[in-house]
């Protein structure tokens, strides 16, 4: 009989099941934790059978880097994990000097995104962070649009070395997309839309909306940034367009964070670049995700008028 795989219902059980199965599995795997997920499942059960490498610090995080920068300088592999300003903005000093500066390799897992938890504030959001984690030498990033994304891309960066930021949201896709770099999920001729993660279901719709004949590539792990992938999409435009795309970036966070990287990429021929993420001007408003989505212009309708425009 063939066993069926239970596919979790959100990224963070996605992460936390990754997360316990490499513990269980591997004595060099801990994780480590600022009270944020230690009552969930299946994290009790786990620090009970691995007491000495579940570790949780309490409200302390930038201790939970320190401890995890001290648990890879004794050669284990720490999972680091919180909200998204809990885990990247607070304990900024010690991802740069805990792990960085010691060339440590660890996992950090953020759940939260943007402004998943809306409600709960400015505390709890951060759209800077994949931007903040970019001024940091030798990261990998990974932004996954679905719970088996998460799933895969977790259990890959703990059997990984180096350090690697994975950035969970409640916001998914309606389907996973595998593969590694950009992956080509429609083919056109004007222009050239990158999606990042949990995005690419609301730039489809937009560009189906915008009449426009564009190409969409979806990517999760925007850094490093497949350099390669997106001038082969380039090239494959109609002549006309290839010569000087336009290249459009939406991205779940602060708009402008791969504005770098696709000029890179792109550097020895014209282009435009539409850079499409959360404004950098602050909105005092509680709300859900969907309330923010249309005040930033991430909805289907907002991007749908940026593509249309340009």
């Amino acid at each position: 009989m063939t066993a069926t795989l239970t596919v979790p219902a959100t990224m963070r059980e996605a992460f936390l099941h990754a997360a316990a199965d490499a513990v269980d599995g591997d004595e060099r795997v801990a994780l480590v934790l600022a009270d944020i997920s230690a009552a969930a499942d299946p994290v009790p059960a786990l620090a009970a059978r691995h007491p000495d490498r579940v570790i949780n610090v309490g409200i302390r995080e930038q201790l939970m880097v320190g401890v995890g920068g001290g648990l890879a300088l004794a050669g284990l592999r720490p999972v680091i994990h919180s909200y998204a300003p809990f885990a990247v903005e607070r304990p900024f000093e010690q991802l740069k000097l805990d792990l960085g500066h010691q060339d440590s390799g660890a996992v950090l897992v953020s759940i939260g995104a943007s402004y998943d938890v809306g409600g709960g504030g400015r505390t709890h959001e951060a759209p800077e962070d994949v931007a903040l984690i970019d001024t940091l030498p030798g990261w990998t990033v990974h932004v996954p649009g679905h719970p088996e994304e998460a799933d895969r891309l977790v259990r890959d960066a703990i059997a990984a070395q180096g350090r690697i930021y994975v950035r969970l949201s409640d916001a998914t896709n309606a389907a996973p997309h595998h593969g590694p770099g950009l992956v080509t999920i429609r083919q056109g001729s004007e222009g050239v839309v990158v999606a990042v993660g949990p995005m690419l279901d609301t730039v489809l719709t937009a560009v189906a909306r915008s009449g426009r004949d564009l190409s969409v590539l979806y990517t999760t792990t925007p850094r490093p940034f497949d350099a390669a992938g997106l001038r082969a999409a380039v090239d494959a435009l109609a002549p006309e367009h290839a010569a000087a795309p336009t290249v459009t970036m939406v991205e779940p966070y602060l708009a402008g964070t791969s504005a770098r990287v696709v000029a890179e990429a792109l550097a020895d021929r014209p282009h435009r670049q539409v850079m499409l993420g959360t404004r950098r001007e602050e909105l005092h408003r509680y709300g859900t995700r969907a309330d923010h989505d249309a005040a930033q212009g991430l909805d289907a309708s907002g991007v749908c008028e940026r593509i249309w425009s340009s």
